[in-house]
Protein backbone atom coordinates (compact mmCIF):
# COMPACT_ATOMS: atom_id res chain seq x y z
CA UNK A 1 0.00 0.00 0.00
CA UNK A 2 1.46 3.37 -0.95
CA UNK A 3 2.13 6.02 1.65
CA UNK A 4 -0.77 8.47 1.94
CA UNK A 5 -3.44 5.97 2.85
CA UNK A 6 -4.11 4.24 6.12
CA UNK A 7 -6.00 0.95 6.22
CA UNK A 8 -8.41 -0.20 8.94
CA UNK A 9 -5.81 -2.43 10.59
CA UNK A 10 -3.32 0.43 10.78
CA UNK A 11 -6.04 2.77 12.06
CA UNK A 12 -6.90 0.32 14.85
CA UNK A 13 -3.22 -0.05 15.73
CA UNK A 14 -2.85 3.73 15.92
CA UNK A 15 -5.93 3.97 18.15
CA UNK A 16 -4.52 1.29 20.44
CA UNK A 17 -1.30 3.32 20.82
CA UNK A 18 -3.06 6.55 21.89
CA UNK A 19 -2.63 6.13 25.68
CA UNK A 20 1.08 5.33 25.32
CA UNK A 21 1.52 8.06 22.75
CA UNK A 22 -0.19 10.56 25.11
CA UNK A 23 2.26 9.64 27.88
CA UNK A 24 5.15 10.06 25.46
CA UNK A 25 3.82 13.48 24.45
CA UNK A 26 3.54 14.46 28.11
CA UNK A 27 7.10 13.34 28.81
CA UNK A 28 8.37 15.43 25.91
CA UNK A 29 6.39 18.59 26.62
CA UNK A 30 5.95 18.59 30.39
CA UNK A 31 2.54 20.21 30.02
CA UNK A 32 -0.95 18.76 29.63
CA UNK A 33 -1.99 21.36 27.07
CA UNK A 34 1.17 20.98 24.98
CA UNK A 35 0.94 17.19 25.22
CA UNK A 36 -2.63 17.28 23.94
CA UNK A 37 -1.62 19.56 21.08
CA UNK A 38 1.32 17.32 20.19
CA UNK A 39 -0.87 14.22 20.30
CA UNK A 40 -3.49 15.85 18.09
CA UNK A 41 -0.87 17.02 15.58
CA UNK A 42 0.70 13.57 15.49
CA UNK A 43 -2.56 11.71 14.92
CA UNK A 44 -3.68 14.28 12.36
CA UNK A 45 -0.42 13.89 10.45
CA UNK A 46 -0.62 10.09 10.49
CA UNK A 47 -4.24 10.09 9.34
CA UNK A 48 -3.79 12.68 6.60
CA UNK A 49 -0.39 11.61 5.30
CA UNK A 50 -0.74 7.91 6.03
CA UNK A 51 2.07 5.46 6.50
CA UNK A 52 3.88 2.95 4.35
CA UNK A 53 2.04 -0.34 4.07
CA UNK A 54 4.98 -2.22 5.53
CA UNK A 55 5.46 0.19 8.48
CA UNK A 56 4.96 -1.04 12.02
CA UNK A 57 2.14 1.28 13.21
CA UNK A 58 3.43 1.58 16.79
CA UNK A 59 6.93 2.54 15.74
CA UNK A 60 5.60 4.77 12.99
CA UNK A 61 3.36 6.91 15.25
CA UNK A 62 6.16 7.39 17.79
CA UNK A 63 8.54 8.40 15.02
CA UNK A 64 5.98 10.84 13.60
CA UNK A 65 5.42 12.22 17.11
CA UNK A 66 9.14 12.72 17.57
CA UNK A 67 9.38 14.55 14.26
CA UNK A 68 6.36 16.74 15.02
CA UNK A 69 7.93 17.64 18.39
CA UNK A 70 11.26 18.52 16.75
CA UNK A 71 9.39 20.75 14.29
CA UNK A 72 7.59 22.42 17.19
CA UNK A 73 10.87 23.06 19.02
CA UNK A 74 12.26 24.70 15.89
CA UNK A 75 9.17 26.91 15.58
CA UNK A 76 9.45 27.85 19.27
CA UNK A 77 13.09 28.80 18.81
CA UNK A 78 12.11 31.17 16.02
CA UNK A 79 9.31 32.64 18.14
CA UNK A 80 11.71 33.18 21.06
CA UNK A 81 14.15 35.02 18.82
CA UNK A 82 11.33 37.23 17.65
CA UNK A 83 9.87 37.76 21.13
CA UNK A 84 11.68 41.05 21.62
CA UNK A 85 9.22 42.56 19.14
CA UNK A 86 6.21 41.58 21.23
CA UNK A 87 5.23 43.17 24.52
CA UNK A 88 3.73 40.52 26.73
CA UNK A 89 0.74 41.30 28.91
CA UNK A 90 1.10 39.65 32.34
CA UNK A 91 -2.69 39.49 32.70
CA UNK A 92 -2.67 36.70 30.10
CA UNK A 93 -0.43 34.45 32.18
CA UNK A 94 -1.79 30.99 32.90
CA UNK A 95 -3.20 30.54 36.43
CA UNK A 96 -1.04 28.59 38.86
CA UNK A 97 -2.08 24.96 39.21
CA UNK A 98 -2.91 23.66 42.64
CA UNK A 99 -0.56 20.87 43.61
CA UNK A 100 -1.14 18.38 46.42
CA UNK A 101 -0.06 14.90 47.49
CA UNK A 102 1.03 12.67 44.64
CA UNK A 103 0.68 15.50 42.15
CA UNK A 104 3.65 17.19 43.79
CA UNK A 105 5.82 14.13 43.18
CA UNK A 106 4.61 13.87 39.61
CA UNK A 107 5.38 17.51 39.04
CA UNK A 108 8.88 17.04 40.52
CA UNK A 109 9.57 14.14 38.19
CA UNK A 110 8.17 16.00 35.18
CA UNK A 111 10.27 19.04 36.05
CA UNK A 112 13.34 16.86 36.36
CA UNK A 113 12.53 15.18 33.04
CA UNK A 114 12.07 18.48 31.23
CA UNK A 115 15.45 19.56 32.59
CA UNK A 116 17.16 16.75 30.72
CA UNK A 117 18.59 17.35 27.26
CA UNK A 118 15.98 16.57 24.59
CA UNK A 119 17.78 13.49 23.24
CA UNK A 120 18.09 11.94 26.71
CA UNK A 121 14.48 12.75 27.65
CA UNK A 122 13.16 11.22 24.44
CA UNK A 123 15.20 8.02 24.84
CA UNK A 124 14.31 7.63 28.51
CA UNK A 125 10.62 8.26 27.82
CA UNK A 126 10.43 5.64 25.12
CA UNK A 127 12.16 2.95 27.20
CA UNK A 128 11.26 3.70 30.82
CA UNK A 129 7.78 5.17 30.40
CA UNK A 130 6.51 3.53 27.22
CA UNK A 131 8.23 0.19 27.76
CA UNK A 132 9.84 0.09 24.33
CA UNK A 133 12.90 -2.09 23.96
CA UNK A 134 16.23 -0.42 23.27
CA UNK A 135 16.00 -1.70 19.70
CA UNK A 136 12.50 -0.27 19.22
CA UNK A 137 13.55 3.08 20.70
CA UNK A 138 16.62 3.14 18.47
CA UNK A 139 14.45 2.40 15.45
CA UNK A 140 11.97 5.15 16.38
CA UNK A 141 14.74 7.69 16.93
CA UNK A 142 16.74 6.40 13.96
CA UNK A 143 19.98 6.01 15.94
CA UNK A 144 22.15 3.03 16.97
CA UNK A 145 21.11 0.93 19.99
CA UNK A 146 24.38 1.81 21.74
CA UNK A 147 23.51 5.49 21.50
CA UNK A 148 20.11 4.79 23.10
CA UNK A 149 21.78 2.91 25.92
CA UNK A 150 24.26 5.72 26.49
CA UNK A 151 21.57 8.42 26.49
CA UNK A 152 19.43 6.46 28.94
CA UNK A 153 22.38 5.86 31.25
CA UNK A 154 23.24 9.59 31.24
CA UNK A 155 19.59 10.54 31.81
CA UNK A 156 19.19 8.13 34.71
CA UNK A 157 22.40 9.37 36.31
CA UNK A 158 21.32 12.99 35.94
CA UNK A 159 17.93 12.24 37.50
CA UNK A 160 19.50 10.23 40.33
CA UNK A 161 21.96 13.04 41.03
CA UNK A 162 19.19 15.62 40.97
CA UNK A 163 16.95 13.71 43.38
CA UNK A 164 19.81 12.77 45.71
CA UNK A 165 20.74 16.48 45.88
CA UNK A 166 17.14 17.30 46.83
CA UNK A 167 17.19 14.69 49.57
CA UNK A 168 20.35 16.23 51.01
CA UNK A 169 18.73 19.68 51.10
CA UNK A 170 15.86 18.58 53.33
Amino acid sequence: MPKGKINDSQRQSVLAELPALRRFCMSLTGSDADADDLLQSTVERVLTRGMPGDAHPSKWVFRVCRNVWIDELRFREVRVRMAHMVVEDPSHAAPLERVAGGELETRSVMTALTGLPEDQRMALSLVAIEGKSYAEAADIMQIPVGTIMSRIARARKALADQFSDRGNEQ
